[in-house]
């Protein structure tokens, strides 16, 4: 936390590399916060979960009738985040032929919306974040490595949560007080929850504890107690087999239409993760999700 504060206090870019749900947007926001940017918008985005013919215009923008589609303006991110910090997250899903536009913002510190001719000045700092090892990314050309040495002027690592065992229960705490506060809440969690949280090995990480926490926070009425712990990841009982959880009739459509939406809705929406997981290419998972959409 030392290094993020003192990293904060720059104008350098930076990369935060971790598993996925580990809390990079987390840390995002704590440079931003003890930034001089603070008092101006934090903007995320996931590059993942943009379809690639729409990452310039979420990016840059557009102008009206720039392409097919385009009926209005849009802000693209760099504009939304004007005088404050852009968030990409998982910036190795980013296809390769966009990052070298990115490459050039950060160059030349100027970007066009897409069909404008006005030069608009980025002034943004950038926080970018993957959950890939930045060189295994560049080997695999997942990540340019041009891109890499202009963001990570700061590389910083973020541990599994499993690792950060004095982090589990103060971020716990956080994101109780968190709900209180938003909800006009006063609930508390009894010792024996917190034991209970502190012993889980969180395979899903921040965003599992942040979950877990808040099915809690409306399951319990005034204290949070061990039996309102949810977690994402139970371990499947001695002898459960996967076969034995599929209900009997189902087509192999509908069972792999579940299976793909599901994971989608895990990973965030992050369709190069959720194709890895399946283990089908990103493009025929954007094959698949179209021909939902025209069921």
């Amino acid at each position: 936390y030392r290094m993020i504060r003192r990293v904060a206090k720059t104008e350098a870019n930076v990369l935060i590399v971790g598993e996925s749900g580990s809390g990079k947007e987390l840390v995002a926001q704590t440079i931003h916060l003890a930034s001089e940017r603070k008092q101006q918008p934090f903007i995320a985005i996931n590059c993942g979960a943009i379809s690639p013919e729409l990452v310039d215009s979420e990016l840059f923008g557009h102008e009206k009738g720039a392409f097919t589609g385009a009926n209005k303006t849009h802000q693209g991110v760099f504009k939304q985040a004007e005088g404050g910090t852009l968030f990409l997250d998982e910036i190795t899903e980013m296809p390769i032929e966009h990052q070298v536009k990115l490459l050039r913002v950060l160059e030349t510190g100027e970007y066009r919306p897409v069909g404008s001719n006005t030069v608009h000045i980025a002034n943004t700092r950038i926080v970018a974040a993957t959950n890939r090892d930045p060189k295994v990314a560049i080997e695999e050309q997942f990540l340019r490595e041009d891109l890499f040495f202009r963001l990570s002027h700061f590389p910083l690592t973020v541990p599994p949560l499993r690792e950060r065992g004095g982090d589990i229960v103060g971020l716990a705490k956080h994101f109780i007080a968190h709900r209180n506060a938003n909800e006009s809440k006063t609930k508390t969690i009894l010792d024996s929850a917190i034991q209970k949280i502190a012993m889980h090995d969180w395979p899903g990480n921040v965003r599992e504890l942040k979950h877990t926490i808040e099915r809690a926070f409306i399951l319990a009425d005034d204290t949070i107690k061990d039996e309102h712990l949810i977690f994402d990841t139970p371990p499947l009982e001695t002898g459960t087999r996967l076969e034995d959880m599929v209900p009997a009739g189902v087509s192999l459509e509908e069972l792999e239409k579940a299976a793909i939406l599901n994971t989608l809705e895990e990973n965030q929406g992050n369709k190069t993760e959720s194709a890895q997981e399946l283990g089908i290419s990103v493009k025929t998972l954007y094959n698949k999700l179209e021909k939902y959409q025209d069921e």
